[in-house]
């Protein structure tokens, strides 16, 4: 089978290019290397089954012939991160939605069935838990930038099922929670890579807000298996799956543990929400999949615990010695 992945050079991109690689299949990939690089992919890079196009999904011209070409599409590309939301609004939103918009276009041109990665960020401000894919939304005012992100990837998931339709386009959506794992980085937000760093670098440990807040932590490999096996289950196409971990952790409880296990002298440092986004910044104070639909449909169940997610994550950033 011959696969494109938008974004393939990012986080969960390169992961998920690798396995299906791995599996036998020809992949190709775009990114615009905003926030993938190609370190992720260097050891597949020489591959005569991996194409790489480092171009925008906006373009036209070179997504015409990449979907053209494949049997299914993994569409990851997107702007990610609460520090490039806060920072740059223009680009999240129009990213987000035209770059979904060009992908989705193209898929019915083509005929070509979809993935489409969204996110736990569409329930907002909820307080019902566990999210399930038919609850409400609960959002800020649109004056708060905060929530730009969720209402431009739930514009995606209403294109990709309105594609689903009146096009008949084979879409999936799911919605990620929290995905953690080698690869990631702290520049763009993502909490564990930023406390690891700071642990190893004997920094203050920065907890935003009070840290009372919960988040559930999916390892990357369990992410993959999830897309991978969805794609190929007929009855998903034109649904909406949660794919991540439903055993919850506070940000301060993450915090001490990264500080233990790394055998760091850190202090933990609380930093308000004014201080490290922008005035009046909205958080969610819990943020819990509802799994029920994605367990039903294929078994599925993450195998990696927050435990030794962190200790893989310590592990990543202790070997490679990355430059942080």
């Amino acid at each position: 089978m011959r696969v494109l992945i938008t974004g393939g050079a990012g986080f969960i991109g390169s992961h998920l290019a690798e396995e299906l690689h791995n599996r036998g299949d020809v992949v190709s990939i775009i990114d615009n290397l905003s926030t993938g690089r190609l370190e992720n992919i260097e050891h597949l890079i020489h591959s005569p089954r991996l194409d790489v196009a480092v171009a925008s999904i906006l373009d036209e011209t070179v997504m015409d012939r990449l979907v053209s070409e494949c049997d299914i599409i993994y569409h990851l590309a997107a702007a990610v991160g609460v520090e490039l939301i806060v920072n740059k609004p223009v680009e999240v939103i129009q990213t987000n939605i035209l770059g979904s918009e060009m992908v989705l276009k193209l898929a019915g041109r083509y005929l070509k069935k979809v993935i489409v990665t969204s996110t736990s960020e569409i329930y907002g401000k909820s307080t019902k838990t566990p999210f399930s894919e038919n609850d409400d939304r609960v959002l800020g005012p649109t004056t708060k930038s905060r929530w730009s992100y969720s209402s431009s990837k739930a514009i995606d998931e209403f294109l990709a099922l309105a594609y689903h339709k009146e096009k008949k386009l084979d879409s999936i959506i799911v919605r990620l929670f929290n995905t953690v794992g080698p690869r990631q980085t702290g520049q763009y937000g993502m909490v564990l890579p930023r406390f690891v760093m700071q642990a190893l670098k004997e920094e203050p440990i920065s907890v935003y807000g009070d840290g009372q807040q919960t988040r559930c932590f999916t390892y990357v490999s369990d992410v993959v298996d999830a897309l991978i096996n969805l794609a190929h289950q007929d009855s998903a196409v034109g649904q909406i799956f949660n794919i991540g971990n439903d055993e919850p952790i506070s940000i301060i409880d993450l915090a001490k543990k990264v500080k233990e296990m790394t055998g760091s002298e850190s202090e933990i440092k609380f930093v308000p929400y004014d201080q490290a986004y922008e005035e009046g910044f909205e958080d969610m104070a819990v943020r819990v999949p509802d799994l029920t639909k994605i367990k039903s449909l294929i078994g599925y169940d993450p195998k990696v615990k927050i435990h030794e997610i962190v200790q893989r994550v310590i592990d990543y950033f202790t070997v490679e010695k990355l430059k942080f």
